[in-house]
């Protein structure tokens, strides 16, 4: 009953921009933090960036400077701004919610641990 679904990646030349966006859908009261990973080709998904609840964030060091996460907790949004982006920015992009309250259709409040989005592909390349 709880979905994460992002949008916004898309193919740009080095140095441009892109903004992603991930929604949490559902009946939600709560979320932890939330966060950006990424996986390129051959290697293991790592992170990119965190934001707790109450907006603290932490970047990997390859990104800071250039990418911004934030969070709109009205509409269960978090969103990543990435900006002078490099081939080596080249991914598939996946959001996470570390843990969604959220009540059912029998009025129920329950807890989702650790969900993903369905994932977005960045390509960086001229």
């Amino acid at each position: 009953q709880v979905q994460l679904v992002e949008s916004g990646g898309g193919l740009v030349q080095p140095g441009g921009s892109l903004r992603l966006s991930c929604a949490v859908s559902g009946s939600i009261f709560s979320i932890n933090d939330m966060g950006w990973y990424r996986q390129a080709p051959g290697k293991e998904r790592e992170s990119v960036a965190v934001i707790s609840s109450v907006g603290t964030t932490n970047y990997a060091d390859s990104v800071k400077g250039r990418f911004t996460i934030s969070r709109d907790n009205a509409k269960n949004t978090v969103y990543l701004q990435m900006n002078s982006l490099k081939p080596a920015d080249t991914a598939v992009y996946y959001c996470n919610a570390d843990r969604v309250g959220y009540i059912t259709r029998l009025g129920i409040r329950r807890y989702e641990n650790d969900l993903w989005g369905q994932g977005t592909q960045v390509t960086v390349s001229s």
